[in-house]
């Protein structure tokens, strides 16, 4: 299988790990169980709910690994059970949601089936930072316009 590099040109500087996460995703987006809803549940807020009926708190395991929020699910099998049918599948799962930097699970829950986990996304403030410009000559500076001396005050 080949590799595609979306992330591969020169004016994208220090965009290689958005190459991994991407490949990381297409690996984890095939396998369709359990379904899940993500839904936006405030202004700065997000839900993950996923359908697990079957299985326990001490079934489910929800981590944070790597900017990566992975659930992991697997039943006890109970071995004392003999079945006629079984059409409720007892299979293990992992489903795994890359973060953006920034997005922390604040909690999870289990009821009546349903795993829900609450992700907050704070607000992104912009940020303008001015850089220092050095020249050759005495260690003279240029900021926003103006020089400034190594050795003295603006001038």
């Amino acid at each position: 299988m080949s590799r595609t590099a979306y992330f591969n040109s020169p004016f994208l500087l220090g965009f290689e790990h958005l190459d991994r996460l991407l490949e990381r995703t297409a690996k984890a987006a095939g396998d369709g169980y359990p379904p899940y809803n993500i839904e936006q549940s405030g202004d700065e807020s997000l839900r993950i709910t996923l359908a697990v009926a079957g299985f326990g708190p001490d079934e489910l395991n929800v981590t944070v690994e790597d900017r990566q929020l992975v659930i992991k699910g697997k039943q006890n099998e109970q071995t004392d059970r003999t079945f006629l049918h079984r059409g409720i599948a007892a299979r293990q799962f992992q489903r795994s949601f890359v973060l953006a930097e920034g997005i922390e699970v604040t909690g999870a829950e289990l009821c009546n089936g349903l795993l829900t986990v609450e992700l907050t996304r704070p607000k992104a403030e912009p940020v303008v930072r001015t850089v220092e410009i050095r020249t050759g000559d005495n260690n003279t500076a240029v900021v926003a316009g103006r020089r400034r001396s190594g050795e003295g005050g603006l001038s």
